[in-house]
């Protein structure tokens, strides 16, 4: 919580899950000075309420002293947190609020990220759309993806890419009959939507995305340093994915995540 606009919209999103399960919300702000921390609290009191009163939700705050990036994680492991809710302010907020040190928090986090932009949200999660393309999905992802839908009863957009390679067409269906298949046996609703054009995979997804006004995007980190790397993407436009311009939100997993689905479902 920076006291930002894009801070207030986080605070939306995490009060919208955290009702929806009759949990709370947990605010941080970090500090590098003492001398800042009497100012902060009474900023932070204030924004507990406001969020109490309009969301009906309970609300925490804490206050740490150090760098954001390392204390993000750190609390929300104390907290026990089901997801951290983190807003950018775009491409360029992305560069400046958190740069690559803050991307390896996410790829290192045990806890799932939520990124939000200035979108508010609609009050639940109806649609949410999963990138599927030739590399192999992990369970992970499938299961907390699985889990978010069938708790808001929404339905996933499996979104596939068109290959013309017959090696990668066949790596593209076996994915596609495995998520299927996951889904079929949770009983999730689900329907696949095939891109239209070769190539360009990410543009055509955000926009596929925003043309069903999708609640959500969710996507993998399978980078084993840490890095932001999305499985679908490989290094492409990662960050045009989380600071779209759509302004969609972005759920951030990692392959060895099984937090999530403990609390959903």
């Amino acid at each position: 919580m920076d006291f930002s606009e894009v801070a207030d919209t986080a605070v939306s999103h995490a009060a919208m899950v955290a009702k929806s399960f009759r949990g709370e919300i947990h605010l941080l702000h970090v500090v590098s000075t003492n001398s800042s921390i009497d100012s902060a609290k009474e900023k932070l009191e204030v924004k507990c309420k406001e969020a109490e009163n309009k969301y009906q939700v309970p609300c925490r705050y804490h206050i740490e002293k150090g760098s954001i990036f390392d204390e993000i994680g750190k609390v929300g492991e104390k907290v026990g947190a089901m997801l951290i809710v983190m807003g950018t302010h775009g491409l360029k907020g992305i560069q400046h609020l958190t740069g690559s040190y803050a991307l390896k928090v996410i790829g290192h986090s045990k806890v799932p990220f939520i990124v939000v932009q200035n979108k508010k949200p609609k009050g639940k999660i109806q649609d949410i759309v999963l990138p599927i393309r030739f590399s192999q999905e992990t369970k992970s992802k499938l299961s907390i993806t699985a889990s978010i839908a069938k708790h808001f009863d929404a339905t996933i957009h499996i979104f596939t890419s068109k290959e013309n390679d017959e090696f990668l067409q066949t790596k593209v269906s076996r994915e596609l009959i495995f998520a299927k298949h996951y889904f079929d046996e949770r009983g999730v609703k689900y329907d696949v939507e095939v891109a239209k054009e070769l190539g360009n995979f990410t543009p055509q997804m955000l926009d596929y995305a925003n043309s069903i006004n999708a609640d959500l995007l969710a996507i993998v980190n399978s980078s084993g340093d840490g890095g932001f790397l999305p499985d679908v993407f490989k290094g492409e436009g990662e960050q045009e994915v989380i600071s779209n311009k759509y302004e969609i939100p972005t759920i951030i997993m990692n392959p060895t995540q099984h937090f999530v689905p403990e609390h959903f479902g």
